[in-house]
């Protein structure tokens, strides 16, 4: 409970210590990137893209020490199902809900880590 409590007074704090996410950008005539990046031990990457809803969105993580892992925000606020807190996502497929501006936060579980993160979306 205390945890809880001190997260929920910490959280408005970190989000506004974040700096803005890197827009994701595809090269013209494509449907998809890679971002090659590296992240510090205990630090996130912040990425974001615009998408629309009934858009299929396929992302997958890969590092030297199959260390990095995701999380997806969508717009309003909540992670996507199977890409959320807790869930170490390496990969991740599914129809987006809604449109607008989907964050993806990167991570490392150890340690930091150095990732390439594929994004498509159809």
């Amino acid at each position: 409970m205390r945890r809880a409590f001190l997260a929920a007074l910490l959280l408005p704090v970190a989000a506004l210590a974040q700096p803005a996410p890197v827009e994701i950008r595809f090269p013209p005539g494509t449907s998809g990137t890679v971002v090659a990046s590296a992240v510090a031990r205990g630090e996130v990457a912040r990425y974001s893209l615009g998408a629309r809803a009934g858009q299929r969105m396929a992302l997958r993580i890969e590092s030297a020490e199959d260390n990095a892992v995701f999380q997806v925000v969508a717009p309003g606020g909540k992670t996507l199902p199977g890409a959320g807190e807790g869930d170490d996502a390496r990969g991740w497929t599914g129809d987006l809900p809604v449109s607008g501006p989907y964050v993806i936060v990167v991570g490392a579980t150890r340690g930091g880590a150095e990732f390439r993160l594929s994004v498509t979306i159809r």
